[in-house]
């Protein structure tokens, strides 16, 4: 509901903060003092269309706050969540708005910058303004069918018809996608077989890459050492019988010394070179034996790193082999096998695409069956629904000075094109407003207060039925009196147990009926006129509603008979 409406610089507005409460307030005041302006006003801050003109004289820019206060659950946190605006419940919601003078226009949400458009949304589904210029709500035919719906208890009914709708273009979107898929494949199947029997050939393996890398570098690296082994062996060795290797050397170094060494018996002489010729030998002695047990290790080593060339060559033309396909499909070596699995898997689908299309076919006559039959069934409850509310509304009609007119629900089947998650037909609300006058469209049948009333007595029998949480009729008493006006107060008062109620009023009847009153005057001061409001206390509430039944001049007779009024609604 509306808390709070803060005007500034609007037309005769200077600065008006205004505080509302929950039930029925009614705006009273002289012709002209400003109700219509302030009403103009909370239509800006819904997202009514604006101009420079509503900016007050001397004023830059005009501003409008409301702040509202909703139940759990109010369809505008669908919206703010969308948004991404962040409203807890039980936190206000702030709407604002800006006019500059060259007629642009700022707006916010809890001080978020927001197009209007979004104020008109929620403006939507926070108030509704009825009056004598300007009607919104029950006045779009679209809405009709929802609260006919929610008024006729056929939430459940209408869950349903959702539900099959939703499986019915689900079945719909799938088999389409299907025939999409089918003649995309069908373009492509000649290269699809290449490419499945290409990469089918090459068989690759996952992981396989990183495996076949490993092993090219350690035959790679075997190769390198019997390379290095093979060199150190060859120079070890005599390469022919003309060649004299590093052991033949030794050998022949060393029987030339043992010349020098007198033989076995001989008695040895006092030669100095005796001694290092014998050293000499010794080291020749161990350099064969060492050059011996080098050639022995080198020849093991020589087996023990025998290369396959012929392994190396076919790990490489297998490496090569699966990253050449890799760069021809776009994609990596690892990714083959899965690529391969997905054209086998397209293959498949063409082959096997006929019989899936025609499942794909028989479900989606199943589910729209489906929804056809849901449907039928709802709009059997709206006609029912329907008869119902009809007859409630037009018991509404006596009282309030409507006694000729008559009020129908009509439903009409929407061609299948038009066939939606709320069924197969649409809601209409029409009027009769006269004998003999064929019914239309409630907003052209009806004007004024005649409208006003109208609605008045639908909005009665619809309570609840709305996610509107404020009402606001603009001169609902307007060419009625009496005994008609205190029936709309009654009313007024009566739908104001459900909703936030007010209404700008110029019947006493009405005004006496309110939970709560404001009036709205003017006062001028240094030649510029200004608007005024303020909460009635008990005693100006009596005096305000004796100046409405007196005129100007306010009786004893006339207190007399607003403090009647004011008792009997009490």
């Amino acid at each position: 509901m509306l808390t709070l409406l803060s005007i500034q610089d609007v037309v005769l507005i200077e600065k008006l903060d205004l505080v509302f409460h929950p039930g029925f307030t009614a705006l009273t005041g002289e012709t002209g003092a400003g109700k219509s302006i302030l009403l103009d006003s909370l239509g800006l801050v819904l997202g009514d269309r604006a101009t420079s003109g509503v900016i007050r004289a001397g004023a830059s820019e005009a501003r409008i706050t409301a702040s509202f206060d909703l139940p759990e659950g109010h369809p505008t946190f669908d919206i703010l969540s969308e948004q991404d605006i962040p409203v807890e419940a039980g936190e206000p919601l702030i709407l604002r708005r800006v006019i500059t003078s060259d007629g642009r226009s700022r707006a916010w949400v809890n001080d978020q910058s927001v197009a209007v458009t979004l104020l008109r949304r929620l403006g939507g589904l926070l108030s509704e303004i009825q009056g004598q210029h300007a009607q919104i709500g029950l006045m779009e035919a679209g809405t009709h069918r929802d609260l006919l719906d929610v008024s006729g208890g056929l939430t459940g009914q209408r869950e349903a018809v959702a539900s099959a709708y939703g499986l019915w273009k689900a079945a719909e979107a799938a088999l389409h996608t299907a025939r999409q898929n089918m003649a995309e494949l069908g373009r492509e199947e000649e290269w699809l077989r290449h490419a499945a029997d290409e990469l089918g050939q090459l068989a690759p393996q996952a992981d396989e890459e990183a495996l076949l890398a490993q092993q090219r570098h350690v035959l790679q690296g075997n190769e390198r050492r019997g390379e290095a082994v093979a060199a150190a062996l060859s120079d070890l060795l005599p390469r022919d019988r003309r060649s004299t290797g590093p052991s033949q050397a030794i050998r022949s170094a060393s029987r030339a010394l043992q010349r020098l060494v007198p033989p076995a018996g001989e008695p040895e002489q006092s030669d100095p070179m005796q001694a290092v010729t014998g050293e000499a030998l010794a080291a020749l002695d161990a350099a064969g034996l060492a050059l011996a047990e080098a050639e022995e290790l080198l020849s093991r080593l020589v087996v023990e790193c025998e290369a396959d060339p012929r392994l190396l060559e076919q790990t490489e033309e297998r490496l090569f082999a699966l990253r050449t396909a890799a760069r021809k499909y776009n994609t990596t070596v690892d990714g083959l096998a899965e690529l391969l699995e997905q054209y086998r898997e397209r293959l498949s689908l063409i082959e096997t695409g006929s019989f899936r299309l025609e499942e794909l076919e028989q479900h989606l006559l199943e589910t729209r069956s489906a929804y056809i039959q849901e449907a039928e069934r709802l709009s059997a409850a709206r006609k029912l629904a329907g008869a119902r509310l009809e007859k409630s509304v037009v018991s509404e009609f006596r009282p309030l000075h409507l006694e000729k007119a008559r009020f129908f629900v009509s439903l009409e089947p929407l061609p299948e094109e038009s066939w939606n998650a709320g069924g197969t037909d649409q809601c209409v609300f029409l009027l009769a407003a006269n004998p003999g006058q064929p019914p239309g469209p409630i907003g052209k049948v009806a004007s004024g207060g005649e409208l006003s009333r109208l609605l008045l007595a639908l909005r009665l029998v619809l309570a609840g039925a709305s996610p509107v949480q404020t009402l606001i009729f603009d001169e609902i008493d307007a060419g009625v009196g009496g005994a008609t006006a205190a029936a709309i107060g009654e009313r007024l008062h009566r739908l104001a147990g459900s909703i936030q109620v007010m209404a700008v009023t110029h019947s006493p009847q009405v005004a006496a009926a309110a939970d709560h009153h404001l009036h709205i005057g003017k006062m001028t001061s240094g030649g510029a006129t200004r608007t005024t409001a303020a909460l009635l206390s008990s005693e100006a509430r009596l005096e305000e509603i004796a100046r409405m039944l007196a005129g100007d001049t306010v009786t004893e007779e006339a207190r007399a008979a607003a403090r009647r009024l004011l008792n009997h609604q009490g």
